[in-house]
């Protein structure tokens, strides 16, 4: 009776704006940005119970992969429209980063110590320890990472990004179809969903995601103009709003999932799974950005950053830099989690570009102190790389 009454609340959060949308409803702010934000947040439950099941047809690493895609998907609407509205006017260059880095910093900063600490409050145990298979998602973080540094360097995001991201995307999920089939962790309403006969289970699934499809394609426009009439009405920065309250409702759900698992002590699925969507949005994510301009803009050309845009992603880099390198070693322990919370907290509220560099440069340092302080944590390294050219 719970799951069905969860399902409920979700279909419902999600139909609203179906049926808003279609009847051609005028909404006045803030509704106008809450009422397809809530549907956003009903449809993100409704893929992320569709993608656990997919977990019962297809290899787990590879269903980890495809459920932290499909988890990421509101995200990917958001900022997909903003970089095509930006090819018709530029001006919109800046909403399209600043949801991308709100997102990814959003993911390491309070995703992960927030699974860490559901973990220990759950079972007492202080670390998570990743499988071994999970390399594949570590490594593709590092390569991205370090590409991701040349952005700033350059100022522009162009097609060239898009080959190099897309490529890192496509070798990803390349390694997670070969790995085995392992019987998934499931909970809730897609456990209880799961209990169906085999063709109205599968039924089930994709009806979750055709439902939860057509509303994120509903609301993302209007969900993303309203937050901007927010801003403008209210005299609140739009930039702000939509780097931390867009990704915010459309990922809280995933957050939500994944705490779950780590209160049921699957804490390696639960993690990886916020891993995997770290992966998916610093390749897919930041690749289809400049593509999806181009196209809008009907011809070649890159998006210019400016002074902001340039420190916000090398500040995003930079803490990307650090989660590589706490999970180098295959575990992530609470201490590693309050350096990566108290570090995020800090900066939120500390927005000067100085400040901004500043932490970036203390990201990088503390990188360079794991990775070179610890003979174990160098030789974790040389065997994720060695795992990695195996993989390839």
């Amino acid at each position: 009776m719970k799951n069905i009454f969860w399902i409920g609340v979700a279909l419902v959060l999600a139909g609203q704006w179906v049926f808003l949308h279609l009847t051609g409803t005028h909404l006045p702010v803030p509704w106008n940005a809450f009422l397809p934000g809530l549907g956003i947040f009903g449809a993100a439950f409704l893929l992320s119970w569709g993608a656990e099941l997919a977990q019962l047809e297809i290899p787990q690493a590879l269903a980890l992969a495809i459920l932290a895609l499909i988890a990421v998907l509101p995200e990917y609407a958001v900022d997909i429209y903003f970089a095509w509205t930006a090819g018709k006017d530029p001006s919109y260059i800046p909403f399209a980063t600043a949801n991308m880095t709100g997102s990814n910093r959003l993911l390491i900063g309070i995703g992960w110590p927030v699974v860490l600490f559901a973990y220990w409050l759950s079972t007492r145990r202080r670390q998570i320890i990743l499988e071994p298979a999970q390399g594949i998602e570590i490594a593709t973080l590092f390569a991205a990472t370090l590409y991701s540094f040349v952005i700033p360097l350059k100022g522009t995001l162009s097609l060239i990004d898009t080959a190099v991201f897309l490529a890192l995307f496509v070798w990803y999920m390349v390694w997670a179809s070969r790995a085995e089939h392992v019987e998934p962790t499931l909970g809730g309403p897609s456990e209880w969903i799961a209990e169906f006969r085999v063709p109205f289970r599968r039924l089930a699934m994709i009806g979750l995601f055709i439902l939860a499809g057509i509303t994120i394609f509903l609301a993302a426009k209007p969900f993303a103009e309203g937050l901007l009439s927010i801003g403008w009405s209210w005299g609140i920065e739009e930039f702000i709003l939509v780097q931390w309250l867009a990704p915010l409702a459309s990922e809280s759900p995933e957050f939500i999932v994944a705490i779950i698992f780590a209160l049921r002590a699957a804490a390696g699925a639960s993690l990886g799974t916020l891993v995997s969507s770290k992966v998916n949005q610093w390749t897919l994510l930041i690749g289809m950005l400049p593509l999806a301009y181009c196209i809008s803009a009907g011809h070649l050309g890159v998006m210019h950053l400016d002074s902001r845009q340039v420190e916000e992603i090398f500040l995003t880099s930079a803490q990307s830099l650090l989660g590589v390198s706490v999970l180098a070693n295959f575990s992530f322990s609470i201490w590693e989690a309050l350096i990566l919370l108290v570090l995020f907290g800090i900066q939120l509220v500390m927005p000067s570009p100085a400040i901004r560099y500043l932490f970036a440069g203390f990201y990088i340092f503390l990188t360079v102190l794991i990775l070179f302080s610890s003979a174990q944590r160098r030789r974790a390294v040389r065997d994720l790389l060695a795992h990695s050219w195996r993989s390839h």
